[in-house]
């Protein structure tokens, strides 16, 4: 079996692992390398060095396009694509014997798109999963060849959730792909019921207004956006984010107040309070909650809007 695996972040790598025990791995396709932090220093991402360390050679076009005439060259059987990040235009989906074959973090035709795991703990949704799935030209859109669903924790953050669909993706792979090339697993046209768009992330959108939003959805934003871009609110007039939070029976402090009360750090919401356990004042590291309103000498902190 001569495959092809593209991929960028590190979720990517259990997928590319099952892959190469099963199959030739002939090229790793990724993003480029992006600055990060203070120093802008390049950074590969952690599917480029998972693929150097295991011995593979690695590409990196700007767009993935640019990489037709390598990957035509090899005349791969299969590629494997697993959160790439960017759309694979139709010249590309051409090239492999059997096509592209995606690893998506969603029970399509829910969740199509770039961010199907925050969407879905936004949303609330019970359920989540994997689909193995041939990709097509559209946005998630082509025939499926398996689906595995499993349940939501009632405290999982989104970080936590696709480490676990990573693995139950990687498993799919080494049970369905053999049997796919050799034409026993057939796909099945996805249906258009049920279909929603998960759009990309913005900083924005994990903004938290304890004053508009009730308690679940701050709850709800709090495990979404962990581990990025991480959901922050205005306090005392500096930003503050919230990592880590709990359900409280307690009343609370007042709408939009964090203080502390009884033994711990409650942020009064639009319908009643959330015990925050986890966070970061700008500027500082994470930290438990009740070291920072320790340093606040106890003083409780107010909800400020944005520019307000």
């Amino acid at each position: 079996m001569r495959a092809v695996f593209y991929g960028t972040p590190a979720v990517a790598i259990p997928s590319l692992r099952a892959l190469a025990g099963i199959a030739d791995v002939l090229l790793v396709t990724t993003r480029p390398d992006k600055p990060r932090g203070r120093s802008g220093r390049l950074q590969p991402p952690p599917v480029k060095e998972e693929a150097l360390a295991m011995g593979l050679p690695v590409a990196q076009p700007v767009r993935a396009v640019h990489g037709l005439e390598q990957l035509a060259a090899l005349e791969p059987d299969v590629a494997v694509v697993v959160a790439y990040g960017q759309i694979l235009p139709a010249d590309l989906l051409a090239v492999p014997r059997r096509g592209f074959l995606n690893v998506h973090f969603s029970l399509l035709p829910r969740w199509r798109g770039g961010s199907p795991v925050v969407r879905a703990i936004l949303a609330g949704d019970e359920l989540a999963g994997v689909t193995l799935m041939v990709l097509d030209a559209g946005m998630d859109t082509g025939p499926v060849l398996a689906v595995r669903p499993t349940r939501v924790g009632l405290e999982e953050s989104a970080g936590e959730l696709a480490g676990r669909l990573a693995a139950v993706g990687a498993a799919m792979l080494v049970e369905h792909l053999p049997a796919y090339l050799e034409g026993s697993l057939l796909p099945r046209p996805q249906p258009e019921e049920g279909a929603t768009a998960a759009a990309r992330v913005r900083v924005e959108e994990a903004f938290v207004d304890p004053v508009r939003h009730r308690s679940a959805a701050v709850l709800r934003a709090v495990r979404a956006f962990d581990p990025k871009p991480g959901a922050w609110t205005v306090l005392d007039g500096g930003r503050v984010k919230l990592w880590r939070a709990r359900a409280s029976a307690e009343p609370g402090p007042g709408v939009g107040v964090a203080a502390t009360v009884g033994e711990g750090v409650l942020l009064g919401a639009a319908d009643g309070a959330v015990e925050l356990l986890e966070v970061q004042p700008e500027g500082r590291n994470r930290m438990a909650a009740a070291d920072w309103m320790r340093g606040r000498r106890g003083r409780p902190a107010a909800f400020t809007p944005p520019g307000g």
